[in-house]
């Protein structure tokens, strides 16, 4: 059970299907939305096309680049869009403006779900910036596997996931084959040697 203040659990319900944009770069931000079900990619996309994953919002969560910009009165400075169909909770930016300043239970709801999501963004900020591609690469396969150590994907989904390019990322992901670390497939991917691939993103921590 999703843990909301009762203040917003009657709240409109909006109902979105898969592949929907949820909001645009550049457009203003007019509604506080909270996740009841499903799941979104928030991104953002470079003059030259390339997409990066900033972060994915699930059930019971809510977006940090939407508060922010209802905190600030800002335009958004990325994009999302949902990966799956969604249902989820939905406040106009006047009546969010008025329970942040009424409502103590919703102010502490909406700050402190800022609060992790900020702290989770920067995480994946830090692993972009700090990691190499195969200590990325391989934290991506090792977080998204399923019980069977196969995760299903593009090699394009796994390079916007981790910041790099496509190419990028299928030459790295040959090389690991190469290593016996994991087998391709057509449209999905085996991991062999989990505890190799966990090796590689500890490096990491030992520079």
């Amino acid at each position: 059970m999703i843990n909301l203040p009762s203040v917003i659990k009657t709240l409109k319900t909006i109902k979105l299907p898969a592949n929907q944009q949820v909001f645009s770069q550049g457009e203003i931000c007019q509604h506080y939305i909270v996740l009841i079900s499903g799941r979104v990619r928030v991104f953002t996309r470079s003059a030259s096309g390339k997409e990066i994953v900033l972060y994915r919002i699930q059930s019971g969560e809510m977006c940090v680049l939407t508060t922010a910009c209802l905190l600030g009165n800002r335009k958004y400075p990325a994009e999302a869009i949902t990966e799956t169909a969604v249902e989820a909770l939905m406040l106009r930016h006047h009546d969010f403006d008025q329970l942040v300043a009424e409502s103590p239970e919703f102010r502490q709801f909406v700050f402190q779900s800022f609060s992790q999501r900020l702290a989770d963004l920067m995480t994946q900020l830090e692993h972009i910036a700090l990691e190499s591609v195969d200590q990325r690469l391989a934290r991506y396969l090792l977080e998204n596997t399923n019980t069977k150590n196969i995760i299903t994907t593009t090699h394009q989904d796994i390079a916007n996931n981790i910041g790099s390019a496509r190419e990028v990322v299928s030459r790295h992901l040959k090389t690991l084959e190469k290593q016996s670390l994991i087998t391709l497939h057509r449209g999905s991917i085996e991991l062999l040697e989990t505890g190799s691939l966990q090796a590689l993103i500890s490096e990491s921590n030992q520079v």
